[in-house]
């Protein structure tokens, strides 16, 4: 196998650290020390298969060794990501029993498609068997379940584990049975180590205790560890971020690796290119209505007529949207005053990934990273995309105040 000897700077800021305006890991990592963690230069790249996902996560643990749980956790993740790429590029074939519904309504009164249910299960069990995971919660799930458990139909919480799991298996799944493009959505939080459960605990007593280890699923965006997204498309893309930039790795299905094909992603500042659902345009909020008209028109600030690109599955257009630039949203409306997205495993980490990238992501009013969610499922309305034209949805709601 042959070697050729460049640099090649995975990690944004210098060779020797990371840069960041934001935290950078979470309450208990920054404690840790006071410099920034390092960030791996690979000098020999192999020409036949390039930088692999676990090595670069392999290299990131070596240079912050309190980063090395995360090479086990992200390479369960890869897994189940390959896994269900699998099952959605199999779920066309007749003999495939993974199309349909299941027959039953998840806790958000949706019908459940058979893939939703598997691929649910296929990302429990992976992040189960890694050994890091105290608690998790899933667009599939009605409440946050421990991993531990032999019958996940129970709703209970483990102590000891570092990390608590946030996640949207299959996003776009409506979109399944056309081939279009979905994806899965994953967050990392740190696990508290007060989340503890008595086994001898009666009533309200087992209730508080309870309640005190789901807030561990019920934390801001800004208290994110790391956040990645998985692509199904014309091909599969893995993204993650660490709190420092935002890097891409594309599956070779030859070698059934994900490569590095993105280093350290910038979202274009400004753009014309809108991904929205228009249907919904007279019920939005005037600030929001008005803005677009205006971009529609070309007679926003950057005075470019904005072109429409929705996929309807919030990875592909926010994927679109990280690569070309542009806004990406789900506004509130008069049926839906907070939107469709769900905050918890939806907003906050693709807001998470956005802004690493560059961007900005708001609910009109607030910055989306920063909302404590109140339940698991909790909706918002959501605008992400390019700085200046995001910038302008806020100044277009702040005037309107």
């Amino acid at each position: 196998m042959r070697f050729s000897l460049y640099g090649l700077v995975l990690l944004a800021g210098t060779a020797s650290s990371f840069t960041t305006t934001t935290p950078l890991f979470g309450r208990k990592l920054s404690s840790l020390n006071s410099a920034s963690p390092k960030a791996p230069v690979f000098d020999e790249v192999c020409d036949t298969v390039g930088v692999t996902l676990t090595r670069f996560m392999s290299e990131v643990a070596i240079l912050n060794p309190e980063l090395s749980e995360l090479t086990t956790l992200f390479g369960a993740i890869d897994t189940a990501c390959k896994a269900i790429t699998n099952l959605v590029k199999r779920s066309q074939l007749p003999q495939s029993e993974t199309l349909g519904y299941e027959g039953v309504v998840n806790i958000q009164g949706e019908d459940q498609k058979k893939l939703d249910v598997i691929t649910n299960d296929v990302l429990k069990r992976a992040l189960r068997f890694t050994g890091k995971f105290g608690v998790l919660a899933s667009e599939e799930e009605d409440a946050p379940v421990d991993l531990d458990l032999a019958d996940q139909s129970e709703t209970l919480f483990s102590d000891g584990e570092k990390y608590v799991a946030v996640f949207d298996p299959l996003d776009g799944s409506s979109n399944v049975d056309a081939g279009c493009p979905t994806g899965t959505i994953i967050g990392i939080y740190e696990h508290d180590d007060s989340c503890e459960i008595d086994g001898d605990c009666i009533g309200d007593e087992c209730l508080e205790q309870e309640a005190r280890c789901l807030a561990n699923t019920l934390q801001p965006g800004t208290r994110l560890v790391a956040a990645a997204y998985c692509l199904y498309s014309s091909s599969t893309f893995f993204t993650i971020t660490l709190g420092t930039g935002v890097y891409m790795f594309t599956l070779d299905d030859q070698i059934g690796e994900f490569i590095l094909s993105k280093p350290n992603i910038k979202i274009p500042e400004e753009s014309s290119i809108i991904s929205f659902n228009e249907a919904n345009i007279d019920n939005w909020d005037a600030p929001m209505k008005e803005t677009v008209y205006k971009w529609r028109n070309g007679t926003g600030k950057s005075g470019k007529k904005f072109s429409s690109r929705y996929i309807g599955a919030m990875v592909g257009d926010v994927h679109r949207t990280l690569l070309y630039g542009g806004v990406f949203g789900y506004p509130g409306d008069k049926k839906n005053v907070n939107g469709k997205l769900r905050l918890l495993y939806e907003g906050a980490p693709m807001s998470f990934i956005m802004e690493q990238a560059g961007g900005l992501s708001t609910t009109g009013t607030e910055r989306v990273m920063e909302i404590v969610p109140e339940i698991v499922h909790q909706r918002v309305p959501m605008i992400m995309g390019s700085k200046n034209d995001v910038q302008e949805v806020i100044d277009a709601y702040a005037a309107a105040k």
